[in-house]
């Protein structure tokens, strides 16, 4: 009776609010905001570009069938090609085409060949769609890319709990502007918008999580939690949206991403309370003098070539599928899911690994496998054969981004002013270069000269950028900053590596830590 009187007592808002300090809390809910966005962010990948060549489809039909009978006998045979049907039927007489001519005959329906059923009717109609879907996915990363210095700035004047709010209602609008669009250009514009919302979330969370985990391995493992967020969402996003696709409609999954917005968006009011204005207690180093640090830019170049491989995947991957294994719409989605889960798995693993085994070594065997995994991808004859490079792409881009995003962070401690909302907008800017340059180049590759010749440019840039990591060994820092570091007073505890091994900066650097709060 005691545990029920205490649950009857229990009042989860003030509960919210008690623990409105808790790290954990405040890691949850970033979790869940790049949960859905990245969510939203993949869930149109295998239902665009089917949708968009229907629409094209559709149009074209409606327009031969205006002008058909003015330049055709009433009594010719069309043949009407379903692109998701496998029969072909007649319309004007009821005839039949035979091999020994027309033939009167009773209304029926002929079989195409086996497999054919999912193939486009006009393969250089589906390459044209390469350029408009790699560009409306382009849109996205492109105004985040434009957005994100400026919610750099923004966080360091008002604090991060206004930022990631505004995220989650630009998030909401988006979502629904793409549940009820019926157009290129709305899609258009539900996808650029997207990219202000994203851009919101992702510098805020990222400076939020950085400012409370204070301790480098600490905050390693908490952005490696955070990142799992972000790799879950990419792993639930295509199968459901192709498998709700195929079998409720183009509005279903958008509706449901909508009400799981609302739910964040109310976990954010109470624990955050957006509405207070929290600025850094002290002036941040500018974004201009981080951008011209050397070292951070190799930490951000690693960041854009890593996840532009996957980028140039997801408008090129689901229409070469389409034109060379007759792929039905479920499985346009279900092709990145290897990829899903193996960077869910290398961002959990990496997230503690990486800090023990040297970030910039699991950074450059990442690229290294990232390159020679996606040379791999065009060699696949069907769906299962995209299975493990797809899962050797997505587990190193996990290795890259659990290594890149701590070391970011690192940098700024090791280099200059401790505050983050400006390093993580250079991050975000690099991850949003390659999801803008990858998609919007690749189209354009992939229609020029084939898609296993992006595979292979992309692959060898990733290979060729590899050694650069190796400058992140051991970068310099600033004596000051040095001092301060090794401090026995500061609560951060910093590690180098060498070639005798591992050891800590500053005194009383035991291996054991303490547990989140």
């Amino acid at each position: 009776m005691g545990r029920l009187d205490a649950l009857r007592q229990f009042n989860f808002i003030q509960w919210l609010r008690d623990e409105r300090q808790s790290r954990k809390l405040i890691l949850f809910i970033v979790f869940v905001a790049l949960l859905l966005d990245n969510m939203l962010l993949t869930v149109v990948v295998p239902i665009i570009p089917s949708y968009l060549y229907k629409l094209d489809e559709s149009a074209d039909m409606v327009l031969k069938n205006n002008t058909l009978p003015e330049h055709s006998p009433p009594e010719a045979f069309h043949s009407i090609v379903s692109l998701y049907d496998n029969t072909v039927r007649s319309s004007g007489s009821n005839t039949t085409a035979r091999s020994t001519g027309l033939v009167p005959t009773l209304p029926t329906t002929t079989e195409l060949p086996q497999n054919s059923s999912d193939c486009p009717e006009s393969t250089s109609k589906l390459l044209n769609e390469n350029v408009k879907v790699g560009m409306l996915f382009a849109s996205k990363a492109t105004v985040q890319l434009i957005t994100n210095p400026f919610i750099g700035l923004l966080t360091n004047r008002i604090g991060y709990q206004l930022p990631i709010f505004a995220g989650f209602c630009i998030m909401f609008v988006s979502t629904i502007m793409f549940a009820f669009s019926s157009s290129y250009a709305l899609l258009f514009l539900a996808r650029s918008f997207q990219g202000v919302g994203s851009s919101c979330s992702s510098v805020a969370g990222m400076g939020m999580l950085a400012s409370v985990y204070t301790d480098d391995e600490e905050r390693g493992r908490a952005i490696g939690i955070a990142l799992g967020g972000l790799a879950l969402g990419v792993l639930v996003g295509p199968p459901f949206g192709s498998v709700m696709y195929e079998f409720v409609g183009k509005t279903a999954p958008f509706l449901v991403l909508a009400f799981l917005a609302v739910f964040d968006g109310a976990l954010q009011m109470f624990v955050l309370q957006p509405t207070k204005v929290e600025p850094e207690s002290q002036k941040g180093t500018s974004l201009w003098t981080l951008m011209k640090d050397p070292y951070i830019l190799i930490a951000a170049g690693a960041i854009c070539f890593g996840n532009m491989a996957i980028a140039m995947m997801e408008p090129t991957l689901p229409i070469w599928m389409m034109e060379t294994m007759c792929a039905r719409k479920w499985q346009l989605g279900v092709a990145f899911l290897p990829a899903s889960i193996s960077y869910l798995i290398g961002t959990n693993i990496f997230a503690t690994l990486a800090h023990k085994m040297g970030r910039w070594l699991c950074a450059l065997i990442g690229m290294m496998v990232v390159g020679i995994s996606v040379i791999c991808v065009p060699f696949a004859g069907d769906i299962y054969g995209l299975i493990l490079p797809n899962f050797g792409v997505g587990f190193a881009i996990g290795m890259v981004d659990s290594s890149m995003m701590p070391i970011m962070g690192y940098l700024v401690d090791l280099r200059h002013v401790s505050v983050y909302g400006s390093v993580y907008a250079i991050a975000d800017v690099a991850f949003c270069m390659g999801f803008a340059l990858g998609p919007s180049i690749g189209g354009s590759i992939a229609e020029s000269i084939g898609f296993p010749w992006l595979m292979t440019i992309i692959g060898v840039v990733d290979i060729l950028f590899a050694p650069l990591c190796l400058f992140l060994r051991n970068p310099p820092g600033q004596e000051e900053k040095i001092a301060i570091l090794m401090d026995t007073n500061c609560s951060m505890k910093t590690r180098s590596y060498s070639t005798q091994g591992t050891y800590y900066q500053g005194e009383s650097m035991d291996p054991e830590y303490d547990e989140y709060d």
